[in-house]
């Protein structure tokens, strides 16, 4: 999804709770067995009542958020559920009293996850170069070869810069939607690879679900393995993620652009791969290296925000100080907020999917007026 520009963190919350709204028992999350050590706010450093506040602010169906994670120095302390209306890609599920054991949606945050099982393909040598022609490793699309097309790497896909028609601005649901389209389509990897050019390669950042759908294509057919098989084997499991839904095309594949459904702890899991350098409880899952060029900044995105390998790069601003972030971004306000200066991470969903502008709000108004504040309390 395009990340649109935040409206003045005002409209969200008509009568935002204030601190001393805050729970009085703000303790630290349940131990589950599912490898996340947990922590008190406190223990890690948030004054306990403007970061427990978030809970009584978001706790209203105009909000229609689903859950709130905080992560500190790989530690959960902060876990919030509420009950509301949600999806399952676009097709209704009515309210559902979310909790620890509920997948949801990730929508375009699965496209931050694409790009690590791209990462750990050139950490296991599959892929040689990422500057490699798209088209070089996609033998069955040969017919589509030309000067121009060959041009394409994977490079491009992975900052979205390939020069290729492609619009998402429009809703969903009007038939002139580019992602609408590669999903109808009977092959949508084709789809993509027949459009024409609009802009200059590598030159200007457009918003494509269809990049990241070749970046899958790409790596079913270097690994031999459907993109979900993939993602079990060498990312999921090192991380102790079994409850794994993946929406499909019709044609059987995993929409690597926005298909993905995790539980909201295991999103979080994905994050803390990311703030340790690729490494999960002492293992290297993806090298350093990727991780630092996925979330540096690649090409400039929309205003005031950049892109890197598939992940947004912006920053908050509290008490007068900078603080850069990146971010997995999804349609319907889901949100993957790392602040590696900090050691922090950030998990919001909702169900948001009709107000676009409600959604951009709600991520950073939990990140800027009450995890950030509470961390810079004295």
């Amino acid at each position: 999804m395009p990340l649109r520009r935040a409206l003045p963190l005002i409209a969200l919350l008509a009568s935002p709770a204030s601190a001393a709204d805050a729970p009085p028992d703000c303790r630290a999350p349940a131990v589950l067995d599912d490898g996340w050590a947990v922590a008190a706010p406190a223990d890690e450093g948030f004054d306990p009542a403007t970061l427990c506040a978030v809970g009584p602010a978001l706790d209203r169906p105009e909000a229609n958020a689903h859950a709130v994670l905080v992560v500190r120095h790989g530690r959960l302390v902060y876990e919030r559920y509420f009950a509301g209306e949600d999806q399952r890609w676009g097709q209704p599920l009515g309210a559902i009293p979310h909790d620890a054991e509920t997948r949801h949606d990730l929508r375009s945050i699965t496209k931050s996850v694409t790009a690590l099982l791209v990462g750990i393909a050139v950490d296991y040598g599959w892929i040689k170069d990422i500057d490699a022609p798209v088209l070089s490793l996609l033998p069955q699309y040969a017919d589509l070869r030309s000067p121009e097309t060959d041009r394409i790497t994977l490079r491009h896909l992975l900052t979205m810069s390939s020069g290729l028609a492609w619009s998402e601005d429009l809703p969903y649901s009007d038939p002139r939607n580019s992602e609408r389209l590669m999903s109808d389509a009977p092959d949508p990897y084709r789809y993509v690879l027949e459009q024409p050019f609009a802009t200059t390669l590598g030159e200007r950042w457009v918003y494509s679900g269809g990049s990241t759908a070749l970046l899958s294509a790409v790596l079913k057919q270097v690994s031999g393995r459907p993109l979900d098989v993939l993602a079990q084997e060498v990312l999921f499991a090192p991380l102790g993620i079994a409850d794994v839904e993946w929406v499909r095309y019709p044609n059987g594949d995993p929409v690597a652009a926005s298909g993905l459904r995790l539980r909201p702890r295991d999103i979080a899991k994905l994050g803390l791969l990311v703030l340790d350098h690729g490494a999960w409880q002492g293992k290297q899952i993806v090298s350093a290296g990727w991780i630092e060029q996925s979330t540096t900044k690649q090409i400039a995105a929309e205003d005031q925000v950049d892109y890197g390998f598939q992940w947004w790069l912006g920053q908050s601003q509290v008490d007068g100080r900078k603080i850069r972030w990146s971010a997995g971004v999804g349609w319907g306000g889901q949100r993957l907020f790392l602040v590696p200066d900090l050691d922090l991470l950030v998990v919001v969903t909702a169900g948001l999917y009709d107000q676009p502008d409600l959604q951009d709000q709600l991520g950073r108004t939990v990140l800027d007026r009450y995890v950030l504040p509470a961390l810079a309390s004295p």
